[in-house]
């Protein structure tokens, strides 16, 4: 029973983070109606961002998101501009080959500055544990948790209690719209995407501390984090971060049921109860396309 605890409780808490990586696919499909598979990349470029901070400086990874959310921010924006925005038509199906064409960029990028050994944040609190309720909980996955839920809170309030966020809201419910309404859609855009890009960079630090990576491991994130997307419902941040809490913690929890090997099998098989009973997603956003 201890067991089963445990593999819930810190099912949860990597939920979190997984959670906030999602979101920033939410959010830019919600936006601009894109799927980012190069998201995942963004991730492992947000985890090399900590560890050089981390081996280089000697800057804590949590410390480090002061300088690697804003990086990532304008990194985020650039893409946008540079791979995105040229896109006129077929938005959403041209963005499926554009993205992977920009993570195999981001990949290419990473590997010739930071190399393809195997690497990971070793700090000091990386495997430090508290015992609660007869189950080891690493102190990281409490703190990645934290920074989680802080992050969502601080994106809530940017979106319903700020113009921009207005703005974005907007965009997401109907782009026409709002560009004729004076909303400056492409800026919004762009905006959104290093949005998303810093969320990539709040992910891809606690993923570093907990996990060792390359700059090829984003292939072991990217269809977790769809997956997690469509169940939450596409556009939907909120729906994104309530799915990765029910799908990693059942994933953890069917590791110690059953057998690790079939943990994977999880998020398919959920993937496609959900497709069946609500095709639209567990939160899915109501979106008017035309006036």
């Amino acid at each position: 029973m201890s067991l089963v605890l445990g593999a819930a409780v810190l099912g949860l808490l990597a939920g979190g983070i997984y959670g906030v990586m999602a979101s920033g696919i939410a959010l830019t499909f919600g936006v601009m109606r894109i799927i980012n598979i190069g998201h995942a990349a963004l991730v492992i470029a947000g985890a090399f961002l900590a560890y050089e901070l981390f081996s280089q400086f000697h800057i804590d990874p949590f410390l480090g998101l002061l300088i690697t959310m804003p990086l990532m921010f304008v990194v985020g924006v650039a893409l946008e501009v540079v791979f995105i925005r040229p896109l006129k038509t077929d938005r959403t199906e041209m963005s499926v080959l554009v993205t992977v064409g920009m993570a195999l960029a981001i990949e290419g990028v990473l590997g010739y500055f930071f190399g393809t050994n195997l690497v990971q944040i070793n700090v000091s609190y990386g495997t430090a544990t508290f015992q609660a309720w007869g189950v080891h909980i690493p102190w990281v996955y409490v703190y990645g948790f934290v920074l989680a839920g802080a992050s969502m809170a601080a994106l809530a309030l940017l979106l319903h209690r700020t113009t921009f966020g207005a703005a974005i809201r907007a965009t997401t419910l109907n782009r026409q719209a709002a560009e004729l309404i004076g909303i400056d859609t492409e800026r919004v855009s762009a905006m959104a995407f290093g949005i998303g890009a810093a969320l990539a960079a709040v992910g891809g630090t606690v993923y570093g501390i907990v996990t060792p990576f390359f700059p090829d491991s984003y292939y072991d994130l990217v269809g977790h984090l769809l997956t997690i997307v469509v169940l939450g419902g596409l556009g939907s941040m909120r729906g994104a971060f309530i799915a990765a809490l029910l799908i990693i913690g059942l994933q953890d929890v069917m590791s110690v049921l059953i057998s690790p090997d079939w943990a994977d099998l999880t998020y398919f098989v959920a993937l496609m109860v959900v497709l069946i009973l609500r095709p639209q997603g567990l939160f899915a956003l109501r979106v008017r396309e035309a006036i």
